[in-house]
């Protein structure tokens, strides 16, 4: 597949798109992404001929947040195999904020719906293997580097501590998890783990060549090895469809038909199936916590471009 993006046409896209900023907001139930410009937008298309076409500030910084649940859930998949993880977080959509607590308290056995709400990648990190917080985060920042072929990501410090210390609602899901199980781990040694893997800081670019490597069966962008096992690749990718874009999901999947996953940093990874990544940031979010311009620049180019996987 090949997306003839021309950067007039590109840039075009995103202004269009930028229009619907003012009516979201940046996340500032977590300090320190209180001040991010609203109004930014920016995308990179990377495909498997391996030119990347962008526009917007592609080289702006921003954390993961939401979007790093996907990588830890490949690490403790290839660590552990999908009859350990998926004993400890299950496999079904939900229609509820990803923070929810609701389901844990209502569902049997204790154990989260699927690893793309908090309370599942919460358990999915309590499973990277390490002997120290340092070690575990060492090894997921190791899987970055290999999937970038950028050795200097690394995390965000002032992001790491503002979650850390505001993660009231994340240690209520860790306490309940533990009372009932599901978490083994020391709950304040998990949270530091979980919120400096959120924080972990990218490029749109970068962030379009990790949804390019998903898309193409886990294969690298520059030699085509396998990095990820392609029957986890295809995992990753049904989550992403299914759960990829919080309690928008479902209505993200008809509009827009792509495997995606957002994060409230504002940014989004799509993975379109045989060789298309894309990598967006727009710190403005909907209700959902979804970048509202990166949505409506997604769907814009799942249109002219036929991307729907449906």
């Amino acid at each position: 597949m090949k997306i003839c993006a021309y950067p007039e046409v590109l840039n075009n896209m995103v202004i269009e798109a930028k229009k619907y900023t003012p009516e979201g907001k940046v996340a500032d139930y977590i300090p320190a992404l209180s001040g991010a410009d609203p109004d930014t937008l920016s995308v990179a298309i990377y495909q498997s001929d391996g030119t990347c076409s962008t526009a917007g500030n592609i080289e702006e910084m921003f954390t993961l947040q939401s979007i790093s649940k996907v990588l830890s859930l490949a690490l403790a998949l290839m660590d552990f195999g999908e009859e350990e993880v998926f004993s400890r977080v299950g496999k079904e959509p939900t229609g509820d904020p990803f923070n929810s607590i609701i389901k844990l308290e209502t569902h049997s056995p204790s154990k989260p719906l699927n690893p793309m709400i908090n309370a599942g990648a919460l358990a999915v990190t309590s499973m990277i293997k390490g002997e120290s917080i340092e070690e575990r985060l060492g090894r997921l920042l190791g899987f970055v580097h290999e999937l970038t072929g950028n050795p200097s990501i690394t995390y965000n410090e002032e992001v790491a501590k503002s979650e850390y210390d505001t993660a009231y609602l994340n240690r209520s899901l860790c306490y309940f998890m533990k009372q009932h199980g599901v978490l083994k781990d020391n709950v304040e040694e998990l949270l530091e783990l979980y919120t400096k893997q959120c924080a972990i800081e990218i490029n749109c670019k970068d962030l379009s060549k990790i949804g390019y490597i998903i898309a193409n069966e886990g294969k690298h962008t520059d030699s085509d090895r396998p990095v990820i096992p392609l029957h986890i690749a295809r995992i990753l990718k049904t989550f992403m469809v299914t759960c990829g874009m919080y309690n928008a999901s479902g209505e993200f999947a008809i509009r827009v038909g792509i495997p995606a996953k957002s994060g409230v940093s504002g940014g989004i990874m799509a993975s379109v199936p045989h060789g298309v990544g894309i990598g967006i940031y727009g710190p403005s979010l909907d209700d959902k916590g979804n970048s509202i311009a990166g949505m409506k620049l997604l769907e814009a180019l799942s249109q002219r471009y036929d991307l729907s996987i449906f």
